[in-house]
């Protein structure tokens, strides 16, 4: 590259990490904050005056910023996001039994609308007139909309129709099926879009802030976001579509990984807060999944790297099961703030609680919780029920106590679904407290921490004896779930790769005696075929009682901390687009994607056609992202089976990708 220096941020639902790098010094500086989800500009800033401060550069000589992020997965994986109202255009209440289209929808609303197109882009009549009867109280209970029409893959029309009347009479974002997706298969097109429309204000928000701040600093250079296979896009492409951010923070891993290590083939486990994300890695580059990323139980119609992503990190919620003889404790999938972190940065007003609840006499049901405001903006907060907007009333950005905000069971369910709109937080018990009670994490609050521990274990089990007899016993007994289930997630994942995806480690009875190495006649033993990697924050304390679990040799490389942040930017800008050829009636064939239908009578010159739209479609998206010195690979599939001896074009699909490395501020 013809600048000096590279600026790498990741935004991850913890921290913020940020690394200078260049290609002849490597790693130049790095630096962490907290995230701070209110206002993410806070976070950002603080990462990267530190990372500018170490490294005493000069912010003019930054020719490129890139922003990876775990945001978009976390709100997945948590059923978080904003409310989105769905518009799907001649489809059926039918069509929301398939694929996990219901249950993604929840009580966000639904409006059918006729219209739509058949498989070769002729058209049913399109009711813009029952659209905008819908608008006026739509618009006032949504904070965007997502559009998904019958076919609009083959002709996105009516799509394009709803769009633009929903922008003349809401102004509120709009995520259109078609801009996402090439692929058939109408009601997983509409779960993606939905998951979609409900990641804009999130992403904006993040993109904001960062441009923000590098204005402010006098840094031009162009912002690119890691998209979930690991390739760039600019900031403007991610804003229309976020939900190619998913799974950006763990793709980035991946290639930081790589760059780090240099080995080829590993599997690589990246614990952060919220998730663990793991991933195989074949040959120095990371399986994609062609199926879609799978993020919080959703399959998606987004490529990605073929990553799976689990509800276990250091700041997983623990919760206990007493109704055995001996406790039983589970982690996640649920982030909860750790009461260490709260207590840094809210003081007495944690411990102070935490110590009154200790005095009294018998442990309170909510003990322990607090609940706080993320700081979202208040439009987001949009279509609250009236007790869910009566009890978001009652909390403020000071954590309040849960002893003193539920007053009735019914609350504690308005609570949840304030949570998973992600308008609250809730603090507790993590395993980052653990860690601050064993001594072997020391960043927040450890006072906190062990009133909470002291507080955890006057639960009684099912023989009426306390959980654990000490903080530090419970703390062990935390610390060694999460180092089980992370084994388990991380076999599950090693599993489904091998083809194995009906296996559950937690549940094989074979695989727990493996683990536990439990002495018999016949022994079993297990082990991955290849180095695991540790990536995060935590990984020097977590992964090697994980790798020794496993029996496997593993790698944590010294900057495992911020590998998000250097493959953030030692990737490239890569644009895909399909384009179809298919042929209904002799001697006419249809050309559908990257743009309008077109009919041509001669084979040849279709495919010549589309080949043409293809590829400079494709290069036009990747220098639009910011992609010089693009390089083109096209790829063709054809369904034409003989008929009656006579060959017969049924469908072809043409691939072009464009290649390239990103533009700098000085190339």
């Amino acid at each position: 590259m013809t600048s000096d220096y590279m600026l790498g941020i990741d935004t991850g639902g913890t921290y913020t990490d940020a690394v200078i790098y260049s290609e002849e010094h490597g790693i130049v500086a790095k630096a962490k904050s907290l995230t701070t989800r209110h206002d993410l500009s806070i976070g950002i800033s603080g990462a990267l005056e530190s990372v500018l401060s170490e490294s005493a550069i000069d912010p003019t000589s930054i020719g490129l910023v890139s922003l990876s992020t775990t945001l978009a997965t976390n709100a997945l994986v948590e059923g978080q996001g904003g409310r989105a109202g769905l518009i799907m255009i001649g489809f059926g209440p039918e069509d929301l039994k398939r694929d996990g289209l219901a249950d993604a929808l929840g009580n966000d609303p639904v409006l059918f609308i006729a219209g739509g197109h058949d498989v070769h882009g002729n058209e049913t009549p399109f009711d813009a007139a029952a659209l905008e009867a819908a608008l006026p109280e739509l618009s006032a209970n949504v904070s965007s909309f997502a559009i998904a029409g019958y076919f609009a893959v083959r002709n996105p029309a009516h799509e394009q129709r709803a769009r633009d009347i929903i922008r003349r009479h809401s102004g509120l974002p709009v995520t259109c099926s078609h801009e996402l997706s090439s692929k058939l298969g109408g009601p997983r097109r509409a779960l993606t879009t939905l998951l979609n429309a409900r990641l804009v204000a999130m992403i904006d928000r993040l993109i904001g802030s960062a441009e923000r701040y590098l204005l402010d600093r006098g840094i031009y250079a162009p912002l690119m976001v890691v998209r979930g296979d690991g390739a760039l896009i600019s900031a403007g492409e991610a804003r229309l579509r976020p939900i190619e951010t998913i799974l950006s923070g763990p793709a980035a891993s991946l290639v930081g990984a790589r760059h780090l290590t240099g080995l080829d083939d590993a599997v690589v486990s990246d614990i952060g807060g919220t998730t663990t994300d793991v991933a195989v890695m074949e040959a120095g580059q990371p399986r994609l999944d062609q199926d879609g990323a799978v993020v919080g139980g959703y399959r998606t119609m987004v490529e990605a790297v073929a990553m799976r992503t689990f509800g276990l990190g250091g700041d997983s919620e623990v919760r206990f099961d007493d109704r055995g003889l001996a406790a039983k404790i589970a982690l996640g999938p649920r982030r909860l703030v750790p009461l260490s972190l709260a207590a840094a940065l809210h003081g007495t007003a944690i411990t102070d609680v935490l110590e009154r609840q200790l005095r009294a006499p018998h442990l309170g049901r909510h003990d322990g919780r607090f609940a706080v405001r993320t700081g979202v903006p208040d439009h987001l907060a949009a279509g609250l029920q009236p007790q869910e907007a009566a009890l978001f009333q009652k909390i403020g950005t000071v954590p309040l106590p849960l002893d003193q905000l539920i007053s009735f069971t019914q609350q504690k369910a308005t609570l949840d679904r304030l949570v998973a709109r992600g308008l609250v937080h809730i603090c507790g018990l993590t395993p980052s407290d653990a860690m601050h009670v064993l001594g072997r994490q020391g960043q927040w609050n450890r006072e906190a921490a062990e009133l909470g521990m002291l507080l955890a274990i006057r639960q009684k089990d099912g023989a009426g004896q306390p959980i654990a007899k000490s903080a530090e016993v419970l703390s062990q007994l935390i610390v060694d779930r999460l180092t089980r289930q992370s084994a388990e997630v991380i076999l599950s994942a090693a599993l489904a790769e091998d083809g194995l995806a009906d296996v559950e480690p937690a549940k094989s009875v074979l695989i727990d005696r493996a683990l536990r190495r439990q002495s018999g006649i016949a022994r079993f033993s297990l082990s991955l075929d290849r180095p695991l990697i540790g990536l995060g924050a935590s990984a020097g304390v977590y992964y090697p009682a994980i790798a020794e679990m496993l029996a496997s040799d593993f790698a944590v490389p010294e900057d495992a901390d911020v590998a998000n942040a250097v493959g953030a930017v030692v990737g490239q800008v890569r644009s895909s687009v399909a384009v179809t050829v298919t042929s209904p009636e002799e001697g006419l064939f249809i050309i559908t994607g990257g743009g309008d239908s077109e009919r041509v009578a001669d084979e040849e010159k279709a495919l010549v056609a589309a080949r043409h739209r293809a590829t400079g479609l494709a290069r036009a998206r990747a220098e639009a992202s910011g992609a010089i010195d693009v390089v083109l690979l096209l790829k063709e599939e054809h369904d034409a089976p003989e008929i009656e001896g006579r060959r017969k074009l049924v469908e072809a699909r043409v691939t072009a990708t464009a290649t390239g490395r990103p533009r700098t501020a000085r190339s």
